[in-house]
């Protein structure tokens, strides 16, 4: 699919899922803007696509738990480009555990405070350049965990909440900027892995969620895929 052009911010873009979207983006001739918490991580990945081509990157910090750093990443990407065709709201911590008392207060206000102030605020700042563009969208990589009901991932509840918090921004935002043709896209992947056969009685792979997301955003703007749902086979 032919994304040659785009402009797409993603946070979390130095490892793992964000890290294939980003490559992915710019195998396609997307410009990528993407961010980490560790800036020397976010501009080596980008280099690294930078050379492959045929899209270009560059690399920002942004600790999503610190609201300082979200203003930082969104007003240093306004500086180099008038518009943002795509946002993609990646970057989380994840942390595991099946008691309150299995993490820190510190991380527990760290997983809050990423997934759920620093995903709105970060979108916010950057909702000026989304309306600038001609074929705006924001994709929402969420969890299974934001479903209500969802119980089969070893997550710590903190993580829980930080999703669901996710999972009702997205829903009004959804509605309140579709007058705007602005599409908002939301994923629900359950727990998977990065590698592995992609086969119907194995593990949800990372780059089939990928893949469900370079489909969302290549279709025409007459159609509006709201959220991405999986079967979880273990």
């Amino acid at each position: 699919m032919d994304l040659d052009g785009l402009r797409v911010a993603i946070t979390g873009g130095a490892r793992g899922t964000g890290r294939l979207l980003a490559e992915a983006f710019a195998a396609r001739g997307a410009q990528v803007f993407l961010s980490a918490r560790d800036p020397a991580a976010a501009q080596q990945v980008a280099d690294a696509i930078s050379r492959r081509g045929p899209g270009q990157a560059e690399g920002f910090r942004c600790d999503l738990a610190e609201p300082d750093s979200v203003r930082g990443f969104a007003a240093a990407v306004a500086d180099r480009t008038d518009h943002l065709d795509v946002v993609i709201n990646n970057g989380a911590p994840y942390v595991e555990g099946d008691d309150l008392a299995d993490v820190s207060d510190d991380t527990i206000e760290s997983v809050l405070a990423a997934g759920g102030t620093g995903t709105v605020l970060l979108t916010k700042h950057l909702l000026p350049l989304l309306r600038a563009s001609a074929r705006p969208d924001v994709v929402n990589m969420i969890s299974a965990c934001g479903e209500v009901g969802h119980r089969r991932s070893g997550a710590h509840p903190a993580f829980y909440a930080a999703k669901h918090a996710h999972a009702g921004f997205a829903e009004i935002l959804s509605h309140r900027l579709r007058p705007e043709g602005i599409r908002v896209i939301s994923l629900f992947p359950p727990d998977f892995v990065q590698d592995g056969p992609r086969r119907a009685d194995s593990d949800l792979t990372a780059r089939s969620v990928v893949d469900c997301v370079i489909f969302a955003v290549g279709q025409p703007r007459d159609c509006f895929i709201r959220e991405f749902h999986f079967e979880q086979v273990r």
